[in-house]
């Protein structure tokens, strides 16, 4: 069976958290797609601006605490706009030709 990578943005809102115990009461959803019994990705590559890298880090450890199996690349894509969808499109375009995908 080929290993399994997720490819997600960090979320800066639904991600975010206080860093201590009470995160683990709220629903971060690029920490919980790592934590399904019957759902093991073997990667995540975990898309980011460049002001988020320290939130991307903080996640990227609780992805390991709970996940270690789960190996975790952290890419940064900025965007002048991200409600320009054409810009948006236009880099993610780019992120994925410049990608190397084994299907």
């Amino acid at each position: 069976m080929k290993p399994l990578v997720v490819i997600g943005f960090l979320g800066s809102t639904l991600d975010a958290s206080k860093r201590d115990a009470s995160r683990w009461q709220k629903w971060r959803p690029t920490v919980g797609i790592t934590m399904h019994e019957d759902l093991r990705v073997d990667r995540m590559v975990l898309l980011h601006g460049a002001k988020h890298t320290s939130l991307a880090e903080f996640v990227i450890a609780d992805i390991s605490s709970v996940s270690p199996e789960t190996t975790v690349e952290a890419a940064v894509i900025e965007f002048a706009d991200p409600w320009d969808f054409e810009e948006v499109y236009g880099k993610l375009l780019d992120f994925a030709r410049a990608y190397h995908f084994d299907p």
